[in-house]
């Protein structure tokens, strides 16, 4: 029987409904991850180690808003819910950034290029941030069982797959081939302003449909001092958050850097990241039934084990490719490792979130994820370090000064540090513990345990 006063559970969202968002808020930050430093850097002749300081600051203010943000939509109370007014918000002010991202006016050099540049990578990434901090809290919202929240995130990562298909792989080719060319600008503003009207669609499709559950919005707002601190005292927000944070920096590194790695150290056309990134993304996509197979028969946690030393294999053998076919074969192993990391990541974090939810009393997945996102926002700062380094160890420090082997920089950038972190997650994942999974009907907890009660600490799914 339901409770006096506690409005009633709404109806299930379809998963596809759901997982059709990722495809929305995938496509603008993925063209600016994966663009900015061949537009601003090797392009406009922005200097890499002005880059690498604003990547820098920009990761710091990232990791101060995100918490905030996170915290404002858990203590949002609105007829239209908890998530869907901050998405409803945060789409058209991405798509406007990001199409101002990719129209930084010519005559603009020096100072003038860095700042626009740093403005508006900001605020790019601001945005971003909020939106994912709303669109990943509603999972474990609208999805309590484990087995059913593994095919919406299952669904969701293709989707995500086919936007990084065209935000990445084919983005070479429309604005170096199609809108532009290898040397111009027109090409991505063009290309900007194409992906960032399809994003506002899919991203206001999907908030529209998201049935949330008004009953997580009845209780007390969670206060932000006191919610922070019982989060950064909770032992599984390091270990599974630096843990992910490997897998997460060594992505960005990639995802920033594979463009000038197939112009470089392949010595071809930017025009043929289309089939490296092509190839591995399909063979992501694929793997990702497989490994929700697996998920289902040995669980979210062994698999997330697997999937690092797949993925660390894969960049060692990335470094040792000479030419396109190599480069794909081993772009192969790759696939399949990311595909682990993507069918398993969220599903361990989910596991954290509602194990806080059923001792603490309040759903508060906006700011914990937010939290989480900290780790995060280590990626501008590593990324920014590693570009830099390239200028002290090889010369490289901007298209018009490559130094003197700009092939191994990026073989190096691209390859070597994403094995070190990827192999460090590896060894890290093997001492993760992380709750079993929470029964739906723990999903609305009645209110915080008493102190010394046992129920208060979660059962952990330990190493085996």
């Amino acid at each position: 029987m339901s409770q006096p006063g506690v409005p009633p559970a709404p109806g299930r969202t379809p998963a596809w409904r759901y997982a059709i968002g990722m495809f929305g808020t995938s496509i603008p930050i993925n063209m600016i991850k994966g663009s900015m430093i061949l537009f601003y850097v090797d392009i406009l002749g922005l200097d890499v180690r002005a880059y690498g300081v604003v990547m820098v600051v920009y990761a710091v203010i990232d990791a101060l808003d995100n918490p905030v943000l996170g915290h404002l939509s858990d203590r949002t109370r609105t007829r239209f819910g908890r998530r869907r007014p901050w998405l409803l918000v945060g789409a058209p002010m991405l798509t406007a950034c990001m199409i101002a991202f990719f129209s930084a006016p010519s005559s603009l050099e020096g100072a003038g290029l860095l700042i626009w540049f740093a403005v508006f990578a900001i605020l790019c990434e601001a945005f971003d941030s909020m939106l994912n901090a709303n669109y990943g809290a509603l999972l474990p919202e609208l999805y309590p069982r484990e087995r059913d929240r593994a095919v919406a995130n299952g669904l969701r990562q293709g989707f995500q797959l086919v936007a990084l298909v065209i935000s990445l792989a084919v983005t070479p080719v429309l604005t170096t081939q199609v809108f532009g060319t290898e040397d111009s600008t027109e090409g991505f503003r063009t290309t900007a302003v194409i992906y960032g009207v399809v994003a506002l669609a899919v991203i206001v499709f999907m908030a529209l449909g998201a049935r949330e559950n008004p009953r997580y919005s009845t209780r007390e707002q969670p206060m932000l001092l006191r919610s922070v601190w019982s989060i950064v005292r909770n032992r599984l927000f390091w270990t599974v958050g630096l843990t992910g944070a490997c897998y997460g920096i060594a992505m960005a590194l990639v995802l920033a850097g594979i463009q000038l790695y197939v112009r470089y150290s392949l010595g071809l056309p930017v025009g043929n990241a289309l089939y490296l990134q092509g190839v591995v993304i399909l063979i992501t996509a694929g793997g990702l039934v497989a490994w929700t197979r697996v998920v289902a028969r040995r669980g979210a946690l062994w698999a997330w084990r697997v999937a690092f030393m797949v993925l660390a294999a894969g960049f060692a053998a990335l470094f040792f490719a000479g030419d396109l076919v190599t480069a794909i074969a081993a772009g192969v192993v790759v696939g399949a490792g990311w595909s682990g990391m993507l069918a398993t990541n969220d599903l361990i974090v989910a596991r954290v979130l509602d194990a806080d939810a059923a001792r603490n009393g309040e759903h508060r997945e906006g700011l914990f994820l937010s939290a989480f996102g900290f780790f995060g926002r280590l990626n501008g700062v590593v990324t920014g370090l590693a570009l830099t380094s390239l200028g002290v160890f090889f010369g490289y420090n901007s298209g018009d000064d490559p130094g003197g082997d700009p092939g191994l920089a990026f073989r190096v950038y691209l390859c070597v540090y994403p094995f070190v972190l990827t192999a460090i997650g590896a060894v890290a994942a093997r001492f993760v513990s992380v709750p079993v999974e929470t029964p739906p009907e723990a999903a609305v907890p009645e209110g915080p345990p008493p102190p010394g009660d046992p129920a208060g600490e979660p059962a952990v799914e330990r190493p085996r």
